[in-house]
């Protein structure tokens, strides 16, 4: 295994602690360095007093998901675990206290068991201490049904979007009901589907995730590296594309006339001069269906540590999410 960490053991705090120090004046992280309590991200100057507060976790290894979406017209708290696991349940609650500005807090979950779960238990307690908290499930993979991880489709990149345009909704000041049910608007509309060419090595763990042949591709990967739909031969970047954006295009029921958001984002280990060949062979497939791409968005955003690979996004957009989506946004790692 060859990473730049000092241990493997620390790889998340030492890595938190330099997101600090690069991102100081627009976050702040908690319980690392001589602060010994839980570990969680906030915006600077902490909860916006009167707007509905964001909050999203999930393991580490996905950088820049969730912290580096902490920020003006996104999330008001993030909480990182240990790299692809859960963050517990004593770090969720006092992120759900700090992104409260008095007008309560949406919980952005992906479809994870462990997430659900260890969310589930905050929210509870958090409710205990006179916090509202209203909770969406983001389940955007259409590559499976069910799986060792969940109870259902799993949330992927699609979450990036549920994010933004919720953020914008709290930002313009909708109140909470507003915010849930537009965040469930585009979970209702958002589908994803990855490929694996390569696997990730946890640095705790130190091998490769899963082994895979160097002819090989894994259609439909989970972003922990759990199974695809199928592992196929390695082929093009037109037909692996077709494969990824096909069933995205069916599970949607895409017409002619629908106007899309498209997402291609890549897990990690892939270059962006691969990204925009993969944007270009999707969106040729969504046009030719008569679909008009109307946002476009291409860029690692939601990694799975150092695989090479990349999934494919796509939103139905209409006009009140397109003027979300437009909305300004100023985070680390996502800012118009």
């Amino acid at each position: 295994m060859k990473k730049l960490l000092d241990s493997p053991e620390r790889a998340v705090a030492d890595s938190l602690a330099g997101f600090a120090a690069a991102h100081a004046g627009e976050v702040e992280v908690h319980g690392i360095g001589e602060d010994a309590g839980p570990v969680f991200v906030t915006r600077a100057g902490g909860a916006v007093s009167g707007k509905v507060g964001l909050v999203s976790g999930g393991g580490s290894g996905h950088e820049p998901l969730h912290a580096g979406f902490v920020g003006d017209g996104m999330l008001d708290a993030a909480v990182p675990g240990a790299v692809f696991t859960s963050p517990t349940a004593d770090q969720i609650v006092p992120a759900l206290q700090a992104a409260d500005g008095g007008a309560g807090v949406l919980a952005i979950v992906k479809n994870y068991t462990g997430d659900i779960l260890n969310f589930e238990t905050a929210v509870e307690l958090a409710e205990m201490e006179d916090v509202e908290v209203a909770t969406v499930v983001v389940n955007d993979d259409v590559a499976v049904e069910d799986s060792l991880y969940t109870a259902g489709r799993r949330g992927v990149a699609g979450t990036v979007a549920v994010e933004k345009i919720a953020g914008a909704a709290a930002a313009r000041g909708d109140d909470l009901a507003a915010v849930k049910a537009v965040a469930e608007k585009v979970v209702a509309g958002v589908r994803s589907m990855g490929v694996a060419l390569t696997a990730g090595t946890v640095p705790h763990v130190g091998k490769p995730g899963f082994d895979i042949g160097d002819d090989e591709i894994e259609i439909g990967i989970g972003i922990h590296g759990e199974p695809g739909r199928r592992r196929v031969p390695k082929a093009s970047a037109t037909e692996v594309t077709r494969q990824l954006v096909e069933p995205v295009m069916s599970d949607l029921n895409l017409t002619q006339g629908d106007r899309v958001l498209l997402f291609v984002n890549g897990m990690g280990g892939t270059p962006l001069l691969e990204l925009y060949v993969v944007y270009g062979r999707a969106r040729a497939l969504l046009e030719e269906r008569g679909v008009t791409v109307a946002r476009s968005l291409v860029g690692s955003y939601v990694t799975s540590l150092e695989m090479q690979g990349a999934s494919v996004t796509v939103l139905r957009l209409d006009p009140e999410l397109e003027e979300l989506w437009d909305a300004p946004v100023r985070t680390p790692a996502l800012r118009w």
